[in-house]
Order: C-alpha cells, then structure tokens, then sequence
C-alpha cells in the first residue's frame, strides 16, 4: 500500500471532556494544562459555611475529548467520542465553560455506549444538529458480553433512526478517511499483524439473526495527526485493535514514523487483557514516543506499567486537563 502524506498541522489541543478518573491536585506536566480550581463554577450547597462548592468536573466510566486543530491560522473543533451517559459529557463543557456549538465534526472510535451515549445532550444542547459524524459501518451491531457460567449481558445499542432522525449527518466509512484538506485521518478498520492483541473474547456481536464471537470490534478506529517538525499524535477510543496494532498501521498509512504523542484507551484492563500489559509494553518501545497518555480503559495495572516502563513520556491523565502540541519549524 501506497503511504498517503498527512498535511502538517500548526497547532493541535486535545481536552479530556470525558474519562474515568478526575484529580483536582494532578499539577501541570509538559504539555499537559490541568484545570484551576479557582476557576470552578459553584453549586449549592446548604450545608456548608456560605452556601456553596465548586460544580466539580464528573468523572464516568467512559470517554470524550474535543480535539482542536489550528492550519494556517483556521481552527476546527472535532469531538471524539461521546461518553457513557446523557448529560456527562454537555455537564463537564458547561463546567470548562465550553460550548456544543462550537463543535464542527464528531468522530466516534466504535459503537460501544460509553463512547456514544452523550450524544444526547448533545442534541438536546443544539437542537437539530447538522454536523457530521463519522463511524465504521460495524457501529449499528447489537453487542454483548458472554461472561462464563452467566448469563450474558446485552450492551445497549445505538439507534440509528434516531441519531439519523436528530439531524445529523451520518458518514459511515470502513476504509481510512481523511479530514480538514487532508490534515487528519481517521484509521477506519485496523490492520491486526501482533501476535498478542487478539481482541475481547467474551465479546459478541448479533448478525444474521443469531449471536456469534465478536472479538475483533472491527469498528474500532482512531484519530490521527501529523505535526509538524514532530511527528504523529494519535488518539484512540478503548484501543479495541491493540495500541501497537494502531500504531503500526498509522505508521503504514502515513509513511511516517516518528510517533509524537499517543492518546486514548488502550484496554488492558481485567483478566482477559493483564496477560498481554507485558508485551505492549515492550512493543511499545519501538515507537518511542514522546508522550504516552493511557485514559480509560487501559486498566490501573497497566497504566502502572506503562508508567514504570516509560517514566519520561508517561502523563497522568484526567477529567478536565487540556493538551497542548505546537508545531516546530525544520
């Protein structure tokens, strides 16, 4: 396959408008902006002397950033995912006093709920939405999880009458697509090439009328930009294709190798998944990045991991905190 140049950036942030862990006392790091306190709106809240508290930013399990990127001057705001509830994700804008409508696309790594479900308020913030949402075509499938020696439990679905009906513009793609005059790609399906990464195995999908293994999650797709004089920065939803499967295709796709910075849920998380924490890690270090931000789904375990095995690059992540990646000349 022949690489396809990304066009370089000038200026790219990402904040954490929705994830599962909030932290009021994490200090700035690098490139990492953590929200003030002082600036927190208030609530009330009677039983305390004068009345009130800060409106705290809420954490779920789930995840959303609003990804800004700024060429030649000209900004556009991407929402990436959604999160897990209704209102999670417009509450925690509304704290970081942001605004839906300042939102030009919405990209949804996959179908799962905790990634899709705040599109509701995002509706019922704006109306009669125009923007458009892209998704792989594998988004709509009716998922469960068949734990063993239970009865397996049916993760709730999208509709696709009504995220249709609400007025947005569904854009349903398998392949890679690229936004913004070629400023940003989403991977669409991943190619899997590890040894390790083989997907969830108590996952199933409902096709052809029947439940049938679904561990692949081949709607799974991330986001990708090129900065210039850095490199790749790379965000990913719950990294249901593996991180280094992510990262090796982006590799591919782009012809780029240097990776800048890695974003996103990385799902090794739970006893099906702390088996392969060792081998991503050392996979990883091919890649070197500069920042490693494991959100989400990575699991305590192997944010502790990555951690210890990439002290330098290694960020903290949280509910609220803004990164911030500037373009070099040369």
């Amino acid at each position: 396959m022949e690489a396809i140049a990304l066009e370089p950036i000038d200026w790219i942030t990402m904040t954490t408008l929705v994830d599962n862990v909030t932290d009021n006392l994490l200090p700035d790091q690098g490139p990492a902006k953590r929200p003030s306190m002082a600036a927190s709106p208030r609530m009330p809240a009677p039983l305390l002397m004068g009345g009130d508290t800060d409106d705290a930013l809420r954490a779920e399990h789930g995840f959303s950033a609003l990804v800004t990127i700024t060429k030649g001057g000209q900004e556009t705001r991407i929402l990436f995912d959604a999160g897990r509830t209704p209102d999670g994700l417009v509450e925690n804008m509304r704290r970081l006093d942001m605004s839906p409508g300042d939102i030009d696309i919405v990209v949804l790594s996959h179908g799962h709920w905790d990634h899709v479900t705040g599109m509701d308020g995002l509706v019922g913030k704006l109306g009669s939405p125009s923007m458009p949402v892209l998704i792989h075509p594998e988004f709509w499938t009716r998922r469960r999880l068949a734990f063993p020696g239970q009865e397996p439990i049916e993760l709730p679905t999208t509709s696709k009458s009504a995220l249709q009906g609400a007025g947005f513009e569904i854009v349903e793609q398998r392949q890679p697509s690229f936004l913004l005059d070629g400023s940003l790609l989403v991977t669409g399906e991943v190619d899997r090439t590890t040894d390790f990464e083989r997907g969830f195995p108590i996952h199933e999908g409902h096709r052809d009328g029947e439940w049938q293994p679904d561990p692949l999650i081949l709607d799974d797709q991330a986001l990708v930009a090129m900065l210039r004089g850095h490199g790749l920065v790379v965000l990913t939803g719950c990294g249901h294709s593996g991180i280094v499967n992510i990262l090796r295709y982006v590799r591919k796709l782009t012809g780029e190798n240097r990776i800048h910075a890695v974003l996103g849920g990385f799902h090794l998380g739970g006893r099906a998944f702390e088996p392969i924490i060792e081998p991503t890690c050392v996979a990883l270090e091919e890649f070197s990045p500069d920042y490693l931000v494991p959100t989400h789904c990575t699991g305590w375990r192997a944010t502790h991991a990555l951690a210890a095995r990439f002290p330098e690059a290694f960020i903290q992540n949280s509910v609220g905190t803004r990164f911030e990646f500037a373009a070099v000349d040369g």
